[in-house]
């Protein structure tokens, strides 16, 4: 049987997949503290729903392999899939900018990604080092976005989550812009270099379609996508590690040991 382990923290999308998970005849779990218990280390039938660092705290005593996409993934798409430039750098190098950019830790959430009058605004050395890796995008603006989630290079489900840079959440099914948002997503996926199992937000710049950026599914909010179908996603981009396929190997993430 497999298990869906939580973090501590209640999200509505972790509510959401639990009870999809228990519908399914799955257990669903939820973690108390930032440790595996004894009679769980090991699960043979792990899947997981949290934060990326709660994934490193318990992921290699869970025994799991996680998915996400390759650091510099947005920053190896050609200018028409993002409308803007990026560069993959390092925090060190972000630091030095003297013009706006939009700043954001690839897979991680270790500092606030968001728009940056300059490089003088991000954390400095004492909070995080210069060889952090980062995205340093051009300043866009998307006038909608959608969210995702990409199983084997389809689209299991999808959800508006945003117009003009403020909340505003809908079934992809109900959109107007649902077949032009599939026809975008599915250019995206037709490139190498996503796992199986991802999350994909795009959106339209100046009535052009644009990829916002890529999220693992284990740890992305679910919107209005639908509950069964994110869920499927989720199991597959965090499953135990002898299930890996040989084409994801190279798209799992490096989860630190945890000293027992």
């Amino acid at each position: 049987m497999r298990t869906l382990y939580l973090s501590p923290r209640t999200t509505a999308t972790g509510n959401a997949l639990a009870a999809a998970a228990r519908r399914r005849g799955m257990s669903a779990l939820t973690l108390r503290d930032w440790r595996v218990p004894e009679g769980r280390v090991g699960d043979p039938g792990a899947s997981l729903y949290a934060g990326p660092l709660f994934a490193d705290a318990v992921g290699a005593d869970l025994g799991l392999a996680l998915l996400e996409a390759p650091e510099d993934w947005l920053a190896t798409l050609p200018y028409e899939l993002t409308l803007r430039e990026v560069e993959f750098s390092t925090l060190g190098r972000a630091r030095q900018l003297r013009r706006p950019a939009f700043v954001k830790p690839p897979n991680d959430k270790s500092f606030p990604a968001r728009i940056y009058p300059d490089g003088s605004g991000l954390p400095g050395p004492d909070a995080a080092d210069d060889a952090t890796p980062v995205l340093v995008s051009e300043v866009v603006a998307f006038s909608v976005e959608y969210r995702l989630f990409l199983l084997d290079g389809e689209v299991a489900t999808g959800s508006r989550y945003a117009v003009r840079g403020e909340l505003d959440v809908a079934p992809l099914d109900a959109d107007p812009r649902r077949a032009d948002v599939l026809d975008f997503a599915a250019r995206v996926a037709a490139r190498p270099g996503l796992p199986g199992a991802i999350v994909v937000d795009v959106g339209l710049v100046d009535g052009r379609w644009a990829v916002v950026e890529a999220n693992a599914a284990w740890a992305s909010g679910h919107y209005a996508c639908d509950d069964d179908a994110a869920l499927d996603v989720v199991l597959r981009a965090a499953l135990p590690r002898d299930r890996v396929t040989g084409a994801d190997a190279r798209f799992v993430r490096r989860t630190p040991t945890v000293v027992r």
